[in-house]
């Protein structure tokens, strides 16, 4: 990684470039770089021969009618007050690098904008709210901005203009450096989303109430549960790209068990990165024992033969939608007697769960369905004592299925989780929600309450259901689940 140019820059120098282009403050420097400083000459250089590179006429985002219904949704909910809705700051990773950005969900929804520092605001209008997004413009020529900055765009990469932001989202662009002293004299009753902007919170802190931004959370939540049109198609080309992921990944488990985990994360990153943004949350990689933790983003343990590998993975589109899928694959491409007979028990409660999801019904279902069948097969194999109806009220089958047998899906992995109870859990499933179904059995290798042969075998399935006015749709059914479609796909694969 390369060293900034300009961290001994001398202060005049820049004060007086800053002065010029109207400018309280000079450039932020760097210390311990290896140039002195920046000559007049160069500085002057710095400032010309550079062509004309703005962009016109150019296309709306996709999602531009999409945002503008939701901006609208928005607006009749809290009519006559200020909404601010802030995508987030850079985060430090380390000294003077960042994490890689990803801007907060409810701004994403909203705008389409995806840079750090971006501010969407709706003003209270006569009908309804104007709606203003504020962003970083493109970087200062005339200061040296462009260049001396760690943030300028010979570093970072160009961003666009405010006019060409405009034509983008659809939505009127203003200079957000400007907006915390717009904020700080504002008067009249505003609502934040708070935990992305520390200076937008600061600027309104006499201003919100933590019980009024908390509803605006939870609308913004809530009106995620049902997906639009256009999320359902970036739904599916989440879950598509996973597809072809978990096809990477079965085709190069020999060279997993060469090295490690590790491989099989790589594996499946590079596919998310070549065909989305990233991956929706941290691959979970784990072979052996270690499926039996639900959540091993460790990845560093061996990859064996005889074993099963469970893979939870899920790739992020350039839109912020992510897939949620898990497998679990017999490394060598067979399932042995026990195995076959733990997947093919969670492969069933699977098939309930998944029958139970349709408009109409509670949310609560899908899972009552997939936990009922696993306290049987838990029951029937002398795990447990019956009847079944005493274990599931006790919930005694918990020690062996841990979770709940799934969640919402869309631009979070577990989206809208600041709904209401009422409207979530304890709610009816409507056309175009979208959720996980994945039941699991988990027989940890310390477990001395069951057979040996048990232990160290966790087991999990897990596919992307979107609700459809008859039915559902599974996102994800181009990856096999019964356990001798697995084994064959796997033996295709492998060629």
């Amino acid at each position: 990684m390369s060293e900034a140019l300009t961290p001994e820059t001398p202060e005049a120098v820049l004060d007086e470039a800053a002065d010029e282009a109207g400018e309280e403050e000079p450039i932020k420097q760097r210390k311990n770089g290896l140039y002195p400083g920046v000559s007049d000459e160069l500085a002057a250089s710095m400032k010309s021969g550079w062509a004309d590179t703005e962009l016109r006429g150019l296309t709306p985002i996709a999602q531009a009618e999409y945002t503008a219904a939701r901006r609208a949704a928005l607006s009749a909910r809290f009519p006559g007050e200020r909404l601010v809705i802030p995508a987030g700051n850079l985060k430090t990773r380390s000294n003077d690098t960042e994490y890689p950005f990803r801007a907060s969900v409810e701004y994403a929804y909203l705008t389409g904008n995806l840079t750090e520092d971006g501010v969407l605001v709706l003003e209270p209008a006569a009908d309804g709210h104007k709606a203003t997004i504020y962003l970083l413009p493109r970087s200062n020529r005339e200061n040296g901005e462009f260049w001396l900055s760690g943030q300028g765009e010979l570093w970072v990469g160009r961003r666009h203009s405010l006019a060409e932001a405009e034509q983008l989202y659809g939505i009127p662009a203003s200079d957000v450096r400007e907006l915390p002293a717009a904020l700080t004299e504002a008067t009249g009753p505003v609502r934040v989303v708070r935990g992305y902007d520390a200076a937008i919170e600061t600027a309104l802190t006499d201003k919100v109430t933590r019980e009024h931004d908390d509803e605006l959370r939870v609308f913004l939540s809530e009106a995620r549960l049902v997906k639009d049109e256009f999320e359902a198609g970036e739904l599916q080309k989440a879950v598509d790209s996973t597809v072809r992921g978990f096809e990477d990944v079965v085709k190069v488990l020999d060279r997993a068990e060469a090295t490690s985990e590790r491989f099989i994360e790589g594996t499946f990153f590079l596919r998310a990165r070549v065909e989305g943004n990233d991956i929706g949350y941290g691959s979970i990689c784990a072979s052996g024992p270690h499926a039996c933790t639900l959540h091993w983003v460790r990845n560093d343990g061996p990859v064996r033969s005889g074993d099963l590998l469970l893979l939870d993975a899920g790739v992020e589109t350039h839109t912020l939608y992510t897939a949620d899928v898990t497998r679990t694959l017999p490394v060598n491409g067979t399932f042995s007697e026990i195995q076959k007979k733990i997947y093919d028990a969670v492969y069933d409660a699977q098939e309930a769960g998944i029958a139970a999801v349709q408009p109409g019904a509670k949310y609560r279902d899908f899972h009552d369905a997939a936990q009922h069948v696993l306290a049987e097969r838990l029951v029937e194999w002398g795990l447990l004592e019956g009847p079944v109806e005493r274990v599931l009220e006790l919930g005694l089958q918990r020690r062996w299925t841990l979770h709940g047998t799934g969640h919402m899906l869309g631009m979070d992995v577990h989206d809208c989780a600041a709904a209401r109870t009422e409207t979530y859990v304890e709610g009816t499933l409507e056309p175009g929600m979208c959720l996980t179904v994945e039941p699991g059995l988990y027989f940890q290798a310390d477990d001395l309450t069951v057979p040996e042969e048990y232990r160290g075998i966790g087991v999990r399935i897990e596919d992307d259901l979107l609700v459809t006015e008859d039915g559902n749709r599974n996102l994800s059914a181009g990856l096999p689940r019964r356990s001798d479609e697995v084994e064959a796909w796997m033996a295709s694969l492998k060629g």
